[in-house]
């Protein structure tokens, strides 16, 4: 079964593969070659992460924010990260 994509991904699911992925690379015992396709993919992991963090910010900054008299709008999540 191929792996999902990480922006594809519930947050949580991402951030336990990832933790599946650093339990295994810091054990040492994978070859070289299986160590680096799965640092890759930890990596695509953690970008995908920290951009649904960043997004759960504005969202919450959004809806924190003291104006009542403020006009409400989508929100649209950049996509320059």
């Amino acid at each position: 079964m191929a792996a999902k994509k990480p922006e594809n991904m519930a947050f949580e699911a991402a951030l336990n593969e990832l933790d599946a992925i650093v339990n295994e690379l810091e054990s040492g015992d994978i070859p070289l070659e299986d160590a680096l396709k799965k640092f890759e993919r930890g990596i695509a992991l953690a970008r995908s992460s920290q951009q649904k963090l960043t997004q759960a910010e504005q969202r919450v900054e959004i809806l924190l924010q003291a104006d009542d008299e403020a006009p409400l709008t989508d929100f649209e999540p950049s996509h320059d990260e």
